[in-house]
């Protein structure tokens, strides 16, 4: 009796490891700085407590609801791809049925918490954030174009339009201006990681760009969106919105970000260091959101 309720236990924390997993947990954390970086900022150094944790609680069950609905249109993806064929789907611990009753689940919740803690705005702009990456990322521009990241890129843009629209209700120019950086920022960010793992992609049938064009192209193409990026995150000085020390900051990480860039348009083969600059990349955008919540606290001077 007692080995039957150890192996139930053990059964159950299996499965409830297996329903985490699908949210894709280590992507949600930079997802939720984006969008408390934006709070902060839109808030002028000040936010309510409770409305800063609910929106970021919101945020993240729609990020959770939009990884979990991608987990079930990739599962066939996945289990050809070293990294991810022992996910729940395609190792076949979960039905796809149920990781769909999982997402509409977190979906729900998550509009019901931003509506009620926040606004509709921000409910909405969440669950927009969800469909666009699922209807057309996921299932549209991913297999059968070469720029799948850079247009669907705008769904992991989405989380700093919901934090601005969850302090002020409203979307302006300054909030576009987030939204802008982050969306320059996916590409270089995404093809960094395809380069080092293009093999899996070529397996999988997946056409991203460094498994098309080559690596010299894209990081070509990567270092386009570098420098894009880097003038984008000055969009918010003149915007008046940041002070100088959010200018310092932005612009030295700017330029560490162009020169780890550089770096790899120079060894374009050299997978390790694409490697590098995905890592980089992504404590770059942590540290450029927590720039932009630091230098808010200027209104409380």
């Amino acid at each position: 009796m007692q080995q039957a309720n150890v192996n139930i236990t053990t059964s159950w924390q299996q499965t409830c490891g297996d329903f985490f997993q699908l949210t894709k947990p280590r992507i949600i954390t930079l997802l939720l700085i984006t969008t408390a970086g934006a709070m902060w900022l839109a808030g002028q150094g000040h936010v309510d407590p409770l409305l800063l944790l609910m929106t970021i609680l919101g945020g993240a069950l729609a990020s959770c609801s939009a990884n979990t609905f991608n987990c079930v249109i990739d599962r066939d993806i996945d289990a050809l791809m070293e990294r991810t064929r022992t996910r729940p789907l395609p190792a076949g611990r979960l039905q796809p049925w149920q990781a769909l009753v999982f997402g509409a689940i977190l979906a729900g919740l998550s509009f019901v918490i931003l509506n009620l803690a926040a606004n509709l705005l921000s409910a909405l702009l969440a669950q927009l954030g969800i469909l666009f990456y699922v209807l057309v990322y996921s299932l549209w521009l991913k297999r059968t174009t070469t720029q799948n990241i850079v247009i669907g890129g705008a769904a992991g843009a989405i989380p700093p339009l919901v934090g601005w629209a969850a302090v002020t209700g409203q979307v302006n120019l300054s909030a576009l201006a987030l939204f802008l950086i982050v969306f320059l920022w996916t590409p270089p960010h995404f093809w960094a990681l395809a380069m080092f793992i293009g093999e899996e992609y070529r397996k999988a049938g997946v056409p991203m760009l460094p498994v098309i064009a080559g690596n010299r192209a894209t990081t070509q193409q990567m270092l386009f969106y570098t420098i894009a990026t880097v003038l984008a995150t000055l969009l918010l000085f003149p915007l008046g919105v940041a002070g100088w020390f959010y200018l310092i900051a932005a612009s030295i990480l700017g330029v560490a970000f162009i020169e780890r860039m550089l770096r790899l348009v120079r060894d374009y083969d050299n997978l390790q260091e694409a490697r590098s600059l995905f890592r980089f990349s992504i404590l770059y955008l942590m540290l450029l959101f927590v720039a932009i919540g630091v230098d808010s606290l200027r209104y409380l001077l």
